[in-house]
């Protein structure tokens, strides 16, 4: 079992004709329930961004429309992602396995990916398998 995990949310766009990523958040968690947790709020917290409610309080009337029904609907699939329990099983199960995790949408302009991996796994992978030949 790997016990802690490593996190990260990253946006990515195009600008000046390259690729870049924005950084969004990282988190070690200490227990793969705290990992799917930090996943599911950052994915929350992306959504809400995106598709707040248009009575917020913050929000000045009609600034929000409507996109076009050919954009990706990035916040619904976020929503999707966190409220599937098959989903997050899945994903508890590739963690605790020591796979790598990569949940990405995107839309129009951007795309978000959420990642986790084992500590234990990276850990693992920088480890040189020794092949029996004494060292002078």
């Amino acid at each position: 079992m790997h016990d802690e995990f490593l996190c990260h949310v990253t946006a990515y766009g195009v600008c000046d004709g390259r690729r870049i990523g924005v950084p969004l958040g990282t988190y070690r968690a200490p227990t793969l329930a705290l990992a799917l947790w930090w996943l599911r709020d950052r994915a929350s917290w992306i959504a809400q961004r995106l598709d707040p409610q248009p009575d917020a309080e913050h929000i000045p009337p009609n600034a929000l429309v409507a996109v076009g029904d050919t954009v990706p609907d990035v916040p619904a699939v976020l929503r999707a992602w966190c409220g599937d329990p098959a989903e997050q099983e899945l994903v508890a199960d590739e963690l605790a396995a020591g796979r790598l995790v990569r949940i990405a949408t995107s839309d129009d302009t951007t795309e978000y990916e959420l990642l986790a991996e084992s500590v234990d796994a990276l850990r693992m992978q920088r480890t040189i398998p020794s092949l029996g030949v004494p060292v002078a």
